[in-house]
């Protein structure tokens, strides 16, 4: 189905405007959202996601519709995988509590002109070259089987660009509010907000290469792409904060988008068969074989994504990491000293450190000592308690 441009330009200007009223009234002035800013925002943007979804249902048919369903879902729960990154990221580079919807904002909006560009470059390659079907499905196979290995990010704040930056550019290891640029021993020097702006921009860059051949596998309608890429970024500064201390739970997640993306790779393994003229495959004639239907499509993913999170939800072994790496979490933010200037908030940090520990007692033992570096993580609590008592003068 053909998108008229009046309804490309209206399209684009309403998601100009959300970002703007973000900007306007929640980033501009540093603030630490608070749960149920976080949850109403959150609630919203899903919200017109679905509703703009419906509408393409009504006025495109039930074949786009079910395509924008399967695309934003599917972004969506990879738009999550990557908070994981960028709570590493953040904690990397100890980004003030009241400064992180900025740098959050900052990457979205990145986040979504980069892959604008990467969808309309896919867009023209898969419709010059047919064989470009095969690459994409075998790039999502091996993105697959990458997500199965362990990985800790650890090394994801520290990319070549930041290198670069610090070793040929002035810069300072201190913030100065949510500034970019700010005065140190008479020069202008890089804040760490810029640095930490750019490490996310670049690692948005590495998640477009898994996440645009996903999407592309679901649909080939670059209005529907571009939406459902879009409209799974919108929000995501708000889920960041909702789902706050809850991202580590969900210990199956890339498992579960592992088996997402290997499931589309094969798709489009498959339809590139279907459409065949590469001449050393089947003397370059389409290849009789099954090709699964938009319907199939969002039923394996939706259903893949439950299990998932079901798995992860009511998982032993998840409940005593998630409570465990939190503690650690709120123990080396109540230490530092940088993290927030809002005293409450560190009162807040203590008060949850304090409910998990009495959680984690009540597990089994066994579940506690799996995590890693164990044994480092209650040293940092112990130091956490011996400041707090200090500063309120208990004994």
């Amino acid at each position: 189905m053909t998108v008229e441009p009046w309804v490309w330009t209206t399209t684009i200007i309403f998601i100009v405007a959300l970002l703007a009223y973000d900007f306007i009234f929640h980033v501009r002035k540093a603030h630490i959202p608070t749960l149920k800013e976080a949850s109403l925002w959150s609630a919203l943007y899903v919200g017109i996601a679905v509703l703009f979804g419906v509408g393409v249902w009504y006025f495109g048919g039930h074949q786009m519709g079910g395509e924008y369903f399967a695309g934003y879902i599917t972004e969506k729960a990879l738009s999550v995988d990557n908070l994981f990154v960028f709570l590493v990221i953040m904690a990397s580079f100890k980004v003030p509590r009241e400064d992180q919807q900025k740098v959050l904002l900052f990457g979205i909006i990145f986040a979504l002109i980069a892959r604008t560009g990467f969808i309309f470059l896919g867009a023209a390659i898969l419709e010059s070259f047919a064989w470009a079907f095969y690459l994409f499905g075998l790039i999502l196979i091996l993105t697959a089987g990458h997500m199965l290995k362990k990985d800790d990010h650890s090394d994801d704040a520290d990319n070549l660009i930041i290198r670069l930056a610090k070793r040929f550019l002035p810069t300072t290891d201190h913030y100065d509010g949510d500034k970019l640029f700010t005065m140190e021993n008479g020069k202008r020097v890089l804040t760490p907000m810029l640095l930490v702006m750019v490490a996310i921009g670049g690692t948005d860059i590495l998640f477009a290469f898994d996440s645009i051949p996903a999407i592309f596998g679901l649909t080939q309608n670059v209005f529907i792409v571009f939406t459902a890429t879009a409209f799974s970024l919108l929000g995501l500064r708000q889920l960041y904060f909702l789902l706050d201390g809850l991202l580590d739970r969900l210990i199956y997640l890339s498992y579960g988008l592992a088996a997402i993306l290997a499931f589309i790779g094969v798709k489009l393994v498959l339809h590139a068969l279907h459409e065949n003229t590469v001449p050393f495959i089947n003397d370059g004639h389409h290849v009789p074989v099954v090709e699964i239907s938009t319907g199939t499509s969002l039923s394996v993913i939706v259903g893949i994504l439950i299990v998932t999170i079901l798995a992860s939800l009511f998982s032993k072994a998840g409940k005593a990491q998630t409570a465990v790496n939190n503690a650690r979490r709120h123990a080396v933010n109540y230490l530092d000293a940088t993290y927030t200037s809002d005293q409450a908030e560190r009162e807040r940090l203590y008060s949850l450190l304090i409910a998990e520990e009495r959680e984690i007692l009540t597990m089994p033992t066994k579940y506690r000592n799996k995590v890693k570096d164990i044994d480092a993580i209650r040293a940092k609590v112990d130091e956490a308690h011996a400041v707090h008592r200090e500063m309120s003068g208990t004994a």
